[in-house]
């Protein structure tokens, strides 16, 4: 079976995750689908948008690079082609992560991470 490709999401930089849910519900009209202190997802209709703590630090989980994220369905024939591919280690892929996905990420050229995502 071939892997199918979903939606891509941004994960956006955030100094201020409660400041910028509030911004991005005022402003834009996207409704808060889970969050904690250094994440939260945000939904309207079909679009979402993630928000990544960052502050540009040692400790910054963005390494000063960007994050997308590519959600699809069946992601054993694309992680097993980037495998082949020399892209991403055959360890990388993690099952049943606590937000409920499979998911594997590398980074490209310019330190921006990319993960490929399935719902678990």
């Amino acid at each position: 079976m071939k892997t199918e490709f979903l939606e891509i999401t941004p994960v956006m930089p955030s100094s201020d995750i409660d400041r910028d849910v509030n911004w991005y519900n005022a402003k834009l009209g996207f409704e808060l689908v889970s969050k904690d202190n250094m994440y939260a997802v945000l939904k309207r209709e079909k679009l979402f948008i993630h928000l990544q703590w960052h502050a540009d630090t040692k400790n910054d989980p963005l390494l000063g690079g960007s994050v997308i994220k590519i959600f699809v369905k069946n992601i054993h024939p694309i992680f097993q082609e980037l495998v082949e591919r020399g892209t991403v280690n055959k360890n990388k892929l993690v099952f049943n992560t606590p937000w409920k996905t499979n998911e594997f990420g590398f980074y490209d050229l310019n330190n921006n991470v990319i993960f490929i995502v399935e719902d678990a």
